[in-house]
C-alpha cells in the first residue's frame, strides 16, 4: 500500500471502462504500477499475486482511490491454478479482455551454484506461467473475436550478462513465446505485445542490486503508461513488441 501511496500522481479517466484485466504479480512493482494506472482508466482489475494478503492490500489500496479491483492468489507456473483462474473470472466477470503477464522471480548465482530446482522454479514462474495463462485466456477471448495479451520481458530478452542463466533463458524464451503467440493469435482478433522493459525502481531490482543508482532507473508507472497506450491502439492496429527504456539508462542499447 505504501509503494502505491508515494507512486507519480495519475490522471484518471474512462478509456478502458468496460475492460477486465488480469494482471500477474500485480502486488508489487510494476505490477502494482499497472493495477494502479488501469483501475484509473475505468478498467476492472483482478490483482493476481502469489500470496493473497499482498493482493487483497493493494487492492484495498486501489479501492481507496476508487478503482475497481478484485484480488485472487495465484502460482502462476501451476497448471490447474492457471485455468481456475481463468475459469473464475469469467464466471465472475462475464469475459476477461486483457490479460498482463507480468510476474517473474530470478535468481542471481553462477550457474556452478544454481541448484536444478532454483532453475526449474524461474523458468516455470517466468516462462511456464505466461504460456498457460495464455492457453486459457486466449481460449475465452475467441468467443468475443478479441482480446490482447501483454508478455512483461525485460532487456534481459536482449542481452546477457554473468549470474543469471536461468532469468536470461526465460526472458529470451519468452519473447520468442510471445512472437509465436503474436502469429498464431492474429487471425482470432486476438492482440499480443511484448514489453522490453529496462530497468524500474522496483523492489525486484532495488532488492537484489543495493548499490544500484537509481536516478539511470525509471518509475514504474512509466512504463504502465507505455502499455496503457498500446491497449488504446484501434483494434486494426497491434505492436508485436515495444521497449521502454529510461532516459539515463547507459547499458542499453
Amino acid at each position: 500500500m505504501d509503494q502505491l501511496k508515494s507512486s507519480p500522481e495519475i490522471t484518471r479517466d474512462a478509456s478502458l471502462s468496460g475492460q477486465v484485466i488480469l494482471v500477474t504479480g500485480g502486488a508489487s512493482g510494476l505490477g502494482a504500477a499497472l493495477s494502479r494506472v488501469l483501475c484509473a482508466s475505468g478498467a476492472q482489475v483482478v490483482v493476481a499475486d502469489l500470496h493473497q494478503d499482498r493482493a487483497e492490500t493493494t487492492v484495498a489500496a486501489l479501492k481507496e482511490e476508487g478503482g475497481a479491483a478484485h484480488a485472487i492468489a495465484l502460482d502462476v507456473g501451476d497448471a490447474q491454478a492457471a485455468e481456475n483462474a481463468i475459469g473464475d473470472i469469467v464466471r465472475r466477470f462475464g469475459r476477461i479482455d486483457v490479460l498482463i503477464n507480468n510476474a517473474g522471480t530470478d535468481i542471481t548465482l553462477p550457474m556452478a551454484e544454481l541448484k536444478p530446482e532454483d532453475w526449474l522454479r524461474v523458468i516455470n514462474t517466468n516462462l511456464n506461467g505466461p504460456f498457460l495463462l495464455a492457453k486459457y485466456a486466449s481460449e475465452e477471448m475467441k468467443k468475443n473475436g478479441n482480446g490482447h495479451i501483454i508478455n512483461i520481458a525485460s532487456t534481459a530478452a536482449k542481452r546477457a550478462w554473468p549470474n543469471a542463466s536461468a532469468y536470461h533463458a526465460s526472458k529470451w524464451g519468452l519473447l520468442g513465446l510471445s512472437h509465436a503467440m503474436h502469429a498464431e493469435l492474429r487471425p482470432m482478433g486476438i492482440r499480443v505485445t511484448a514489453v522490453i522493459a529496462g530497468g524500474m525502481r522496483t523492489p525486484f531490482l532495488l532488492d537484489r542490486f543495493p548499490d544500484i543508482d537509481v536516478a539511470t532507473l525509471q518509475e514504474p508507472t512509466n512504463v504502465a503508461q507505455a502499455i496503457k497506450s498500446v491497449l488504446l491502439l484501434p483494434k486494426e492496429t497491434v505492436v508485436s513488441e515495444i521497449m521502454v527504456l529510461p532516459m539515463r539508462e547507459t547499458s542499453w542499447p
